[in-house]
């Protein structure tokens, strides 16, 4: 009994009869803010309340319709695209390294073909090269024959150098520089020297038109490569990168062959990506050995890692702290780690999902390149009697290069997002506005609507419930089954 009382009086607190409940719903037809309702239960004629009603489903479906579309352009993250040229006064010198094409000393050892086959096999893991069987015998007997040989030490000491009989002249902006002021660095070249390595203030440049001035002595006599490898070209190659990352010449190194004068302008363009799902940089991303992010380094750690771990050794043209490879390891384990590593995609570069995503910011340097012959007869003389040397000889050996910017200027290119939250937001108040005059207050209106229902609702379930007629009662259902029977016998 007790129990009965308070459904009851639940009954009578919290579930309204049918007469509340009407009003209720026809009040809220009339204050609520979502246009055209009233419309539809105010209006006498019935007539107009089947028009209102399907103006109202109408302008609804619309309005859905155009909120789902926007929402469904917002989660496919588009992307747009501005360009900005921004002019300064000053702006920073990029850094520049230069090699030699001819890579080694011809005297150093009296089979050079070998030194090469060796400098194919440990620059493979910067670039690919294809070591052909028919030279495996010869590099076999080498290795064996030499198991202290060092590559790295042979390079640095009959690769190219350079001194003041390589580097003829060097002015940057009416400043002399020296050989001094380059950095010695391993590429797939052998030895390299980058000007403005570090980055000092002082490389910031405030006129165009002026730039790095340099004269090369190539030394062919001194310094070969092997016509038998494929290695035929006699000359100076460069490249122009951000001073915080390393040379990357794969694709991107300018040539200057001998006899030569190279004019090279430089702009610089800032790249600004949007990090995923937008774009496919990854923000979060260091590295451990590089000053900034970039898929060229990220690449390199990434075999440094995997070939410390299966060989026990790290190559020295990669960054590290691990023990060097010698020539036998670098033959017999770093060259098929680095074909496997190829062949397994496990350093990958592009994507937010590979080991290498894009950077977030990058600065890169176009150059446009023009060339003419260097010197004309009178400078040919000139140079012929201060370095003294034949005619020949300047004209076989000698490369000019001039590198400057264009203008004071730089492009910035920023992937920016097509739409924000705050747009789709607007849009979305713009279309419910637009057909339905509904605002963030109606749809808290409407949600109260449907939860005062939805309450209601469960109340009834929950306390009307034991009043339904228990069908499956036996003791009810048998006078009725009685009953039926003698009607069937009457009939």
């Amino acid at each position: 009994g007790t129990l009965e009382k308070i459904r009851l009086c639940f009954i009578k607190k919290l579930l309204p009869d049918w007469e509340d409940r009407r009003k209720y719903h026809e009040e809220f037809a009339s204050s609520t803010s979502f246009h055209g309702v009233h419309n539809i239960v105010h209006r006498q004629s019935k007539a107009r309340r089947v028009l209102w009603l399907l103006v109202v489903a109408g302008c609804l479906a619309t309005a859905v319709w155009q909120i789902c579309s926007r929402f469904i352009y917002y989660f496919s993250w588009p992307t747009t695209t501005t360009m900005v040229v921004q002019y300064v006064e000053k702006v920073k010198f990029p850094a520049v390294t230069f090699c030699n094409l001819n890579r080694f000393q011809a005297h150093a050892v009296s089979n050079l073909k070998v030194i090469f086959l060796i400098w194919n096999t440990v620059s493979a893991i910067l670039q690919k090269f294809a070591t052909e069987d028919k030279y495996s015998q010869e590099l076999n007997d080498f290795l064996l024959g030499n198991q202290n040989f060092s590559i790295k030490d042979f390079t640095r000491k009959n690769g190219f150098y350079l001194n003041s009989s390589t580097l003829l002249e060097c002015d940057f902006f009416g400043k002399p520089c020296y050989p001094q002021d380059f950095e010695h660095v391993f590429t797939e070249y052998g030895n390299c020297f980058t000007f403005n390595h570090n980055d000092l203030s002082a490389r910031r440049v405030s006129l165009s038109g002026r730039g790095l001035h340099l004269l090369f002595d190539v030394q062919q006599d001194k310094f070969t490569d092997e016509p038998a490898l494929g290695y035929t070209d006699a000359g100076i190659t460069f490249v122009v990168h951000s001073p915080q990352e390393l040379p990357h010449f794969d694709g991107l190194g300018l040539l200057t062959p001998v006899g030569t004068h190279a004019q090279v302008a430089i702009r610089q363009l800032k790249s600004i990506i949007q990090e995923y799902p937008w774009g496919e940089c990854k923000p979060d991303i260091k590295l451990q050995y590089h000053k900034i992010y970039s898929t060229n380094g990220c690449l390199l750690e990434c075999k440094a890692r995997y070939i410390q771990d299966w060989c026990g050794c790290l190559p020295f043209i990669l960054p590290g702290n691990g023990t060097e490879c010698d020539l036998l390891k670098f033959y017999k384990c770093v060259y098929p780690a680095v074909y496997n590593i190829e062949i397994k995609g496990l350093c990958t570069v592009g994507t937010h999902n590979s080991t290498c995503p894009a950077p977030c910011e990058e600065t890169d340097y176009p150059t446009t390149v023009t060339y003419s012959n260097f010197g004309g007869e009178k400078a040919i003389k000139y140079f012929s009697t201060k370095l003294k040397k034949s005619s020949e000889y300047i004209r076989q050996n000698l490369v000019r290069i001039e590198i400057k910017y264009h203008d004071l200027s730089y492009k910035i290119t920023q992937q920016q997002k097509a739409l924000t939250i705050s747009e789709l937001l607007a849009d979305v108040g713009g279309q419910l506005g637009l057909f339905c005059g509904a605002s963030m207050i109606t749809i808290i209106e409407l949600l109260e609507y449907i939860f005062t229902n939805f309450c209601w609702m469960c109340i009834f379930l929950l306390l009307k419930a034991p009043e339904m007629p228990q069908w499956n009662n036996p003791s009810q259902n048998q006078p009725m089954q009685k009953g039926k029977k003698r009607r069937i016998q009457e009939c």
